[in-house]
Parts: structure tokens; sequence; C-alpha cells
């Protein structure tokens, strides 16, 4: 059976039970993918994010930190459907816990607000995820990856932190602090999430580790925020990653394992394998 008549049968047999949805016209197929956004006072943001996000996605998760800019309303101007999450906590970590509760996904995306990601690399993340990956975690500093927006001494200390822990757990990461990442829904039972904070993207990629779970490096471009100030303190918050770090128990030498290969049991559509998943719009253009 050809590679066409295999993507038809399986595009039939699933899609029509509403757990896969085609990702474009090439027949590429994905389980049910949630977005989730934490987001305070971004409204003038999220026309941006939005435009970037692919319509095959199964849903858009907004949790809102008591915005007081019209997030809300806004975000359903763009996403009719999106399902907006109240935040009761503070903190970006407690934002996305709220939001991954939220979610019916097989797949959960996690994306920042403030426009610096591209929603269009979602369909890479996916693709590593169905190619045998668990945890699919954004890199800026892989082949292929960049930023526009690191100072010299952010890119030291997301170098310096990252260090620490390859050598801590065991792990390979080029990058440490970044919420650009992807992950099956199981995975929320093989790891524990009891920080509220910023530092949450780093215990993430910690516990993914030492659980033993696949992880791909996914290359990604941070751009510039867009529109407003960032809370981020490079010391400040440099220093809250640290904690988490010396907090977790390492993982033994003899207990680490060599990532498994990760290959695709079939071979991936022109779509996934080229990241073609509709028009093409260039940074800062909404129509």
């Amino acid at each position: 059976m050809d590679d066409q008549l295999l993507e038809e049968e399986l595009l039939g047999e699933h899609v029509l039970d509403g757990r896969y949805r085609p990702v474009s016209s090439y027949l590429a197929i994905t389980p049910p993918v949630s977005v989730v956004i934490p987001a305070m006072n971004e409204a003038e943001n999220l026309p941006y994010v939005f435009k970037t996000l692919p319509d095959w996605i199964h849903e858009v998760v907004l949790v809102d930190g008591n915005s007081t800019d019209g997030t809300i309303r806004v975000a359903r101007e763009l996403w009719p459907d999106v399902k907006v999450v109240e935040q009761r906590g503070k903190g970006k970590g407690d934002a996305l816990i709220s939001g991954f509760a939220a979610c019916t996904g097989d797949i959960i995306v996690m994306i920042d607000a403030d426009g610096s990601a591209d929603g269009q690399e979602i369909v890479s993340y996916v693709s590593a995820l169905v190619s045998g990956a668990d945890f699919a975690k954004g890199s800026r500093f892989s082949n292929g990856g960049g930023t526009d927006d690191m100072t010299l001494i952010r890119k030291l200390g997301n170098a310096v932190l990252c260090s620490v822990v390859n050598a801590k757990f065991g792990a390979r990461y080029t990058d440490l602090c970044y919420g650009y990442n992807a992950f099956w829904r199981h995975c929320l039972d093989r790891i524990t999430l009891d920080c509220t904070g910023f530092e949450v993207e780093t215990l993430m990629n910690i516990r993914v580790v030492k659980a033993g779970l696949r992880v791909q490096e996914i290359p990604s471009h941070e751009y510039d925020r867009i529109h407003g100030v960032s809370n981020l303190r490079a010391v400040r918050d440099g220093l809250r990653v640290l904690r988490v770090i010396l907090q977790e128990k390492g993982v033994p030498r003899a207990a680490r394992r060599r990532p498994r290969a990760v290959r695709p049991a079939l071979p991936l559509p022109l779509s996934v394998r080229t990241g073609l998943s509709g028009p093409m719009v260039r940074r800062g253009e909404v129509s």
C-alpha cells in the first residue's frame, strides 16, 4: 500500500470518529491538540498570537490572571470557541496548572501570550510527539532556533543553569528557561507540578527527565514582546530557578539511560516534514 492510500485509510478511520483532525490538504492527521495560553493584560498582543495558531487545533485554553484591559473579550472575539479559565491563584505556574486541568486534548501545547512565540511552529512540536517523543521541548539555542529577546546576562545565566541541570540530572538540554513546550497529556500523571511561579518551566524540564520520559528538543525562534513590559527580572528569577534545581534530587549516574532515538512509525506527510500548515503570516502582521 503506497503512502497516499495509507494516509487516506488512516484519515477515514480516525477523523470520522472525531479523535483526529487533518492538519492540511496533504492529509496529515493529528490527535486532538489543546493550546494553553496564560495571560494577564495581554489584549494588545492576543491578535498576533491567535493569528499564528493553526486552525486544526482542537481547543484554545486561555488562563486569565485577573486582567483589566479586556483580555477575555478580545480572546473571545478572535477565537469564539476559546475556553476561558479564570485564575484563582497567582504566578505563571499556577496559571499553567489550572490550564492543564481544563484541557481535553491528547496533546497539550503551552505558549506565551506576549507575541514572542510563533504558533506556526506547533506543527513541529506535534510532529515530534506523534513520532515517538513524550515531551517536545522548545529550544532557542539548538540548530535552527534563535532569540531576539535575551540580553547577554540572561543568555549567560540560562547557559549556566542549563549546564547545572545537564550535569545533575543527566539531561542534554541546550535551553532551559523557555516556555514553549508540548507534551502528551498522560505525562502529567508521571510528573508532579507543585510550583506556582515562573520557575515551573524549569521544574517540568527536570521532572520529565527524572521520570524517564522521551524528550526531543524543537528549534524555536523567540521574538521580542510586541506590546507591554515583561515581568521577568533576570537576577531575581534566575535565583528562583537555581533554588528549584538545587532542591530537586539528582539522578544517580548509574540510573541514567541514553535517550532512545525517536523515529516515526510511518513516513511523515509532506506538511509535517516541512512544517506547512497554512498560509504564512509575517512577523508583526495582523489582517
